[in-house]
């Protein structure tokens, strides 16, 4: 009896900082909801996360004594993450991605101080400068939201 040996070829990720995603996207703060991003195909998808803090200026008004994330920064969280994906590619470079809509929106659980926020969004449909994202966050691998992003890359 032969033993065969396989080989398996792991692909590495590719990962960015937060000053190497603000090459990309042109948001800073307190409007960079991206903290890093874990891994990415340009033109394709990303994932990154967002570690949420006490810290974060929403969390003086939403809400006092209890605080939440507002479902509308989870978005744009999914959003920004998306935006990497295209705009890594060269023919991107300097532009900006717009929303253009969102289809779906589901929330799921709260976000709260302390939890990483995992982010991921897919390219699934391009036409021309106009496309459509399906993105996702999760927290600990349970779903927080979910949502279909309609975006536009301008000048």
């Amino acid at each position: 009896m032969s033993e065969s040996t396989e080989t398996t070829v792991e692909r590495t990720p590719n990962t960015l900082t937060a000053a190497e995603i603000a090459e990309i996207l042109p948001h800073r703060y307190p409007f960079a909801l991206v903290d890093r991003i874990t891994d990415y195909e340009s033109g394709k998808w990303a994932k990154g996360i967002k570690c949420v803090t006490m810290n974060e200026p929403f969390f003086q008004g939403h809400f006092p004594g209890q605080p939440v994330m507002p479902g509308v920064l989870i978005l744009e969280a999914l959003a920004q993450t998306g935006a990497v994906a295209l705009l890594s590619l060269p023919e991107y470079k300097g532009k900006i991605a717009l929303f253009g809509g969102v289809k779906n929106a589901r929330f799921k659980q709260q976000v709260t101080p302390g939890d990483v926020l995992e982010l991921s969004c897919e390219v699934v449909e391009m036409k021309g400068p106009v496309g459509i994202g399906k993105a996702k966050a999760t927290v600990n691998g349970k779903l927080a939201c979910r949502a279909e992003l309609v975006f536009a890359v301008a000048e």
